[in-house]
């Protein structure tokens, strides 16, 4: 009876550690990519032909009436535009021919030498009874012509040796650039050079003559200090020791209004005389087109101090004032022994009055 009431002796349970649960995440599905375009192939590219690839060419060099027409083109695009209603069509009267003085004196030709001008195409207009303005272009033409012709007149070498030239002309004007084109004119001819640099003011110009002397391949005659007339005397003797053909004096540039600089180049040809009482067989003066009737001035001071002989006119290219040839035929009527229209050695070259005039209305 005791044991219904006696206690039940607790059962122990063991319980089992068991080990930390990992969770394992669920695999989730990735977010849908788009898809990726479809790569556009890049074609190879296909080789060209031979005959299809560009070869490089040299550029074909203009003819002297090409690059006369260049370098004129300022001076006939200035007459061109100022010519061209003039020409365009009408009557002859009065008033055309105020209009025609306005444009020849606007090209720099000059009051004498438009006057001129003028005179000479009413003559042709009247004798020819020409009543379109038209018509006027060919008798402006033959009338220039008429007016400059005299000026062309060629440098010939004359048989003795040595032929000496001497060139003058204002600082700037060109000179000695002109000077080392000339010596390459007249080795294309056959002569043996030499060039005597007398232009002692300046350092640059003694030393610009000799690079032109080392480009010809012509000797020059060149001190560091002296006086111009001691390096023409001495040059002058050299020319004769060595049979050169043409000898080249270079003389200091200088203004027209610089008296006693005019003096001192008296005094170079003076100079040259003694050394060759034949000599200088050509005293040429050098100005520049841009200068307009400043040019004038100074073939007219020039040649009372030098008793000049001939022309170069250069920078043609460079002004729209090209007329001023027409200015220098009719008040001082010195030849223009060469033009240039260009800065490489084979712009300048023999003035031809047709071909200038043709190159400045054609």
């Amino acid at each position: 009876m005791f044991d219904f009431f006696r206690k039940k002796p607790k059962t122990e349970t063991t319980e089992t550690e068991s080990a930390p649960v990992t969770e394992t995440p669920v695999a989730q599905e990735p977010a849908p990519q788009p898809e990726p375009e479809p790569a556009i192939a890049t074609p190879a590219p296909v080789p060209m032909p031979m005959q299809e690839v560009a070869q490089p060419q040299e550029k074909p060099k203009l003819s002297w009436t090409d690059r006369l027409k260049a370098g004129l083109a300022k001076t006939r695009d200035s007459l061109g535009k100022n010519l061209a209603g003039l020409f365009g069509g009408g009557q002859i009267d009065e008033d055309l021919y105020d209009e025609l003085e306005t444009v020849l004196l606007t090209a720099d030709m000059g009051v004498e030498a438009t006057t001129t001008l003028l005179k000479n195409v009413r003559d042709r207009v009247s004798l020819r009874g020409l009543k379109d303005a038209s018509e006027l272009k060919l008798a402006l033409k033959e009338a220039l012509l008429e007016l400059i012709q005299p000026l062309e007149q060629p440098l010939v070498v004359t048989p003795q040796k040595p032929f000496i030239l001497m060139v003058a002309g204002v600082n700037g004007a060109g000179k000695t650039t002109s000077i080392g084109k000339l010596a390459k004119y007249f080795q294309e001819q056959g002569h043996n050079v030499l060039l005597a640099a007398g232009d002692t003011f300046r350092a640059a110009a003694r030393e610009q003559l000799v690079v032109w002397g080392q480009r010809n391949g012509v000797q020059v005659i060149a001190q560091e200090s002296g006086d111009a007339a001691a390096v023409a005397f001495d040059a002058v003797n050299a020319a004769k020791a060595r049979g050169c053909d043409v000898i080249i004096v270079d003389t200091a540039g200088r203004l027209p209004t610089q008296l006693h600089l005019m003096e001192e180049i008296k005094k170079v040809k003076r100079v040259v005389q003694k050394a060759d009482p034949t000599g200088p067989h050509e005293v040429m003066l050098v100005i520049d087109a841009n200068t307009g009737q400043n040019a004038v001035s100074q073939v007219k001071a020039f040649d009372d101090a030098l008793g000049l002989t001939g022309l170069v006119l250069t920078k043609l290219d460079g002004t729209a004032k090209g007329g001023v040839i027409a200015a220098i035929a009719k008040q001082r009527p010195v030849p223009v022994r060469f033009i240039g229209v260009g800065e490489t050695i084979d712009d300048l070259r023999p003035f031809v009055a047709k071909d200038y005039i043709d190159a400045l209305f054609d």
